[in-house]
């Protein structure tokens, strides 16, 4: 597969299919990565280095048993987004792998859901070795109801030698 950032660019440009189906489209192959991601039905509906947003539509196949979204898709949701963030980002002399992830239930998932995922640049730059990426999850009107941490683990690339 190509690098995701170029995947981004020619999915979200092409004049023929306009910027919202470039997007699903995006969303669609970004989920053969990690063919788990689909499992939510996402949109990525911002993509760029140290900032990632995409959409969870609120729907009877994310939902749990009181009718809001579920708990791991919302963290599934984190996952994609600081997954498409940290492709975007890590310097080519780097590589990444998740950690771990600390998150924090507070409200109710009623509605479409946002899930970002957040860096500093002078994270990436720096890195080696654990590096933490801001999440949360937030519905249209403001109110957060997901919000935590996916730790990295970022090394220097061996140089083929």
């Amino acid at each position: 597969m190509m690098n995701i950032g170029t995947l981004w660019q020619r999915t979200t440009t092409l004049p023929v299919v306009g910027e919202r189906f470039g997007k699903k489209a995006f969303s669609v192959l970004y989920s053969q990565v990690a063919p788990y991601f689909s499992s939510i039905g996402a949109t990525v509906t911002v993509l760029e280095p140290n900032h990632a947003e995409l959409v969870i539509r609120d729907r009877r196949k994310v939902h749990n048993h009181i009718g809001t979204v579920h708990a791991i898709a919302l963290c599934n949701g984190l996952e994609m987004a600081m997954g498409a963030l940290a492709e975007v980002t890590v310097p080519s002399t780097k590589r990444w792998i998740p950690k771990g992830m600390t998150v924090a239930y507070t409200a109710k998932a009623a509605g479409n859901v946002t899930c970002i995922a957040e860096t500093d640049q002078v994270q990436w730059d720096e890195a080696e070795g654990d590096l933490p990426v801001r999440v949360r999850g937030e519905l249209a009107d403001g109110t957060v109801v997901i919000d935590g941490t996916i730790n990295l683990w970022v090394t220097t690339k061996k140089s083929k030698g």
